[in-house]
């Protein structure tokens, strides 16, 4: 752990259905810091994230929050420093857009202080953010499913916490968005805040990120910087694909050529 480490995952052990879905894993993710986790399917991530978010018990090891065990917290304590966005967008409430946004939030709400104007600034922050402003008076279920990323993002937002940890936030989103989205990831990690992402889009993964962990079958193939791991070998060895790894017009690509 080093100074800059706020929440760490340690020796992390975790079976799932009778599969072993993490295997040893152990990943600092530091404040001020965009830090993305990649992999194939079945890698671990989702596994990962839900255990640095407090909703998995690990069988081994352990994830620490600034050096406390994040499963020591209430859910209330965890909802106020960690927002969590499941890679799962289901919204079961007949509410309005700003109505779900708001829902973000409770857990710094007491009794009789939903319409308080510290909440409503942060909705609307929220909304602005995210270019949802002009669906805000919408009802959530007549939403492409794009816009409802979108809205489930801003709901992260609007929790105004240190921690953001999404799983898949860009999937279904068009490139705009996506970018945008990630444009507003690295202005979060400018104030202070940590952003951690699962992801399978590597171009953007080597543009934005800070910090990336690279797994494969429950273990830390590679930790590092964009360049140290996104290597043409690297992603041969996880994904089984030869891929182009280069720079377009000054950007990071990552560009899959074909399967191996």
């Amino acid at each position: 752990m080093t100074a800059r480490t706020a929440l760490q995952a340690a020796g992390l052990q975790v079976s799932l259905k009778g599969r072993q879905a993490l295997a040893g894993v152990t990943v600092d993710f530091a404040c001020g810091s965009l830090s993305v986790v990649i992999g194939p399917n079945g890698a671990g991530k989702s596994t990962l994230l839900k255990c640095c978010a407090g909703l998995i018990a690990p069988i081994g090891g352990t994830v620490s929050l600034r050096g406390e065990p994040v499963l020591g917290l209430t859910p209330r304590e965890r909802a106020r420093q960690i927002a969590y966005l499941p890679q799962e967008r289901v919204v079961y409430w007949p509410l309005a857009v700003r109505d779900v946004v708001g829902l973000g939030r409770l857990p710094h709400l007491e009794a009789g202080d939903w319409g308080g104007r510290r909440h409503a600034e942060a909705v609307d922050r929220a909304l602005a953010i995210m270019s949802l402003r002009d669906l805000a008076a919408r009802p959530v279920r007549e939403l492409s499913g794009g816009e409802l990323a979108r809205v489930l993002v801003a709901r992260a937002l609007a929790q105004e916490t240190q921690f953001v940890i999404a799983d898949e936030p860009a999937a279904g989103l068009d490139p705009s968005h996506q970018l945008e989205l990630f444009a507003t990831f690295q202005a979060l990690t400018r104030r202070g805040r940590a952003v951690i992402v699962a992801m399978h889009e590597l171009s953007l993964a080597a543009r934005y990120a800070d910090h990336i962990a690279l797994l494969s079958a429950g273990r830390v193939l590679a930790a590092g910087a964009p360049r140290d791991v996104l290597t043409r070998e690297r992603i041969a060895a996880a994904f089984g694909v030869n891929a182009f790894v280069g720079e377009v017009e000054g950007v990071p690509v990552v560009l899959p050529l074909a399967a191996r």
